[in-house]
């Protein structure tokens, strides 16, 4: 693992980690504790109702401890693998919420959240290279079986989330029966 990189690898992994995992450790703390300008709970939990997350509270404290302590994780080099699945999942959800901005993010699209997420992936598999907590402790929380472990259990997850959302977003949007007749109940009694 760690001891098959260079000198040269091992200080392109430790500025990666150290600068995505900064990013995602302040857009974590933005949703967990208001830090940086941010909302806190509340406030994402707000946000996550009318990006159509249920359980809102619940989405925001998981996307915050998500971005927080997987940043926070990142720049450590600690439990690599699950912190960059971590990273990977919280923004699978948050890039379903920019998917229809299209690709630049400069449109209101997905860009940032995908190159945050393939960054979190590239980590989670790559490891953190030997200036980590992970290399001091043996890479104990660092083995190859662990990366596709969380991988696949938090990209599931985070998958279900999404799929869950937007069912939920379509289910707002159509109208029902009872809309139906209550708009034309309207438009007779405004034309009368």
């Amino acid at each position: 693992m760690s001891t098959k990189t260079t000198t040269r690898q091992d200080v392109g992994l430790l500025a990666l980690r150290v600068g995505l995992g900064g990013t995602l450790f302040a857009h974590g703390a933005q949703k967990l504790f208001g830090w940086f300008g941010g909302h806190g709970i509340a406030g994402t939990t707000g946000a996550m109702t009318a990006m159509g997350f249920q359980p809102a509270k619940t989405s925001a404290v998981l996307a915050g401890l998500g971005e927080a302590a997987g940043g926070a994780l990142l720049a450590a080099g600690l439990a690599t693998p699950v912190a960059g699945a971590a990273a990977t999942s919280t923004m699978i959800a948050a890039g379903a919420v920019h998917k229809d901005g299209g690709f630049f993010a400069t449109e209101g699209g997905f860009e940032y959240t995908a190159l945050l997420g393939l960054a979190g992936a590239a980590l989670s598999i790559a490891g953190p290279g030997r200036y980590s907590l992970d290399e001091v402790l043996g890479d104990r929380l660092n083995r190859p079986w662990m990366a596709t472990t969380a991988l696949t259990a938090l990209g599931g997850a985070a998958v279900a989330l999404v799929v869950r959302r937007n069912q939920a977003v379509k289910a707002a949007a159509v109208p029902t029966a009872d809309d139906q007749l209550a708009a034309s109940d309207l438009g007779e009694h405004a034309g009368a």
